[in-house]
């Protein structure tokens, strides 16, 4: 059975830090693209980073810097590291993977964890 997991997620204050983590299972993620997505309450999900299998990441402009998200092959696992939160980024994260294996096109996502920034 294919899961993602999420876990890390927690109530933070200004200028803090949390590592959220990403446990997948019933698929190895060496084939796939890895990105974090979150969506904050009344708005649209939104992309936040994506790595590569050979660790090429891209962010979005308002995390970079600030965001670092790194994969595990080895243990099939997905993390993003946030430093210097802020309310702007109260959010539910959301691990997500894509990948197209022959012609079939796959695209797992978890449940989400949540994070709150208190001003």
């Amino acid at each position: 059975q294919v899961q993602l997991v999420e876990s890390g997620g927690n109530l933070v204050q200004f200028g803090g830090s949390l590592r959220l983590s990403c446990a997948a299972s019933g698929f190895d993620i060496t084939d796939y693209v890895m990105f974090w997505y979150r969506q904050a309450p009344g708005k649209e999900r939104e992309f936040v980073a994506y790595i590569l299998s050979d660790g090429v990441t891209d962010y979005r402009a308002s995390v970079k810097g600030r965001f670092t998200i790194h994969r595990d092959n080895a243990k099939n696992a997905l993390f993003l590291q946030m430093n210097m939160l802020s309310p702007e980024d109260t959010a539910v994260y959301y691990c997500n993977a894509k990948a197209r294996i022959g012609v079939e096109q796959r695209d797992y996502w978890g449940q989400g964890t949540q994070v709150t920034v208190l001003p």
